[in-house]
């Protein structure tokens, strides 16, 4: 799995493991009961008797009723617990991102102290050639996004999670990042036409003061 770098992604991961380890456990019972099944269940050599038939078990009726609810009741509380937590826009955030995905790349606006810097993409073959989106560490980002032609979806791997970018639907979410500074792939993850696979882009974590730094040379080039 890919190092998440913002304190959502330590959630994502956390809910992706109890649901893996579910669904393991989940797997073993089934294979273990159709092992039981094919082993001592079936017809022998040489005989003309059928294994015996039984129906109506009551018992095990209402076993294999309440334990798959239980096990949804479950996975549902934490994952109605943490996507919550995911999508908790109470906050004020420290620099708010315009998001802008058209046919086939992005357009970043940053905003921050009354400040903008904008970024302009086009269709790339490689991430690191495609827009480049730079936040500072240790700060509440919030992404507003928006779509002028058809359905994309914003993806950073390493935030562990993604939302899709609809035309006329207002999705936002935020993030707070942590102190892991690098270059970071992104993509569109929702098939959106003939160059999709090049609709990439990078997000750089830098520090707070070669933030400042860039804000203010964009700012002064614009």
């Amino acid at each position: 799995m890919p190092e998440g770098i913002t304190e959502q992604s330590e959630v994502v991961q956390s809910l992706w493991n109890g649901s893996w380890i579910a669904a393991l456990a989940t797997g073993v019972v089934v294979w273990g009961l159709i092992l039981w099944s094919v082993a001592f269940h079936r017809k022998r050599k040489n005989s003309n008797e059928l294994p015996p038939q039984v129906r109506y078990n009551l018992p095990i009726e209402m076993l294999y009723t309440i334990v798959p609810l239980i096990m949804i009741s479950v996975l549902f509380f934490f994952t109605a617990r943490d996507q919550n937590y995911l999508t908790d826009m109470s906050q004020k955030p420290d620099v708010t991102v315009k998001v802008e995905a058209f046919q086939w790349s992005w357009r970043f606006t940053t905003e921050v102290n009354g400040k903008t810097a904008q970024v302009v993409g086009i269709p790339a073959d490689n991430y690191e050639k495609g827009p480049q989106l730079v936040l500072p560490v240790n700060k509440r980002i919030q992404f507003n996004l928006q779509s002028p032609d058809v359905i994309h979806s914003f993806w950073v791997p390493a935030f562990k999670f993604k939302l899709d970018v609809i035309p006329g639907v207002d999705n936002r979410f935020q993030v707070n990042t942590l102190n892991a500074p690098g270059v970071y792939a992104g993509r569109c993850a929702e098939l959106c036409g003939v160059d999709h696979s090049r609709m990439l882009f990078n997000v750089k974590l830098v520090t707070q003061a070669e933030f400042d730094q860039y804000i203010a040379s964009q700012a002064g080039a614009q």
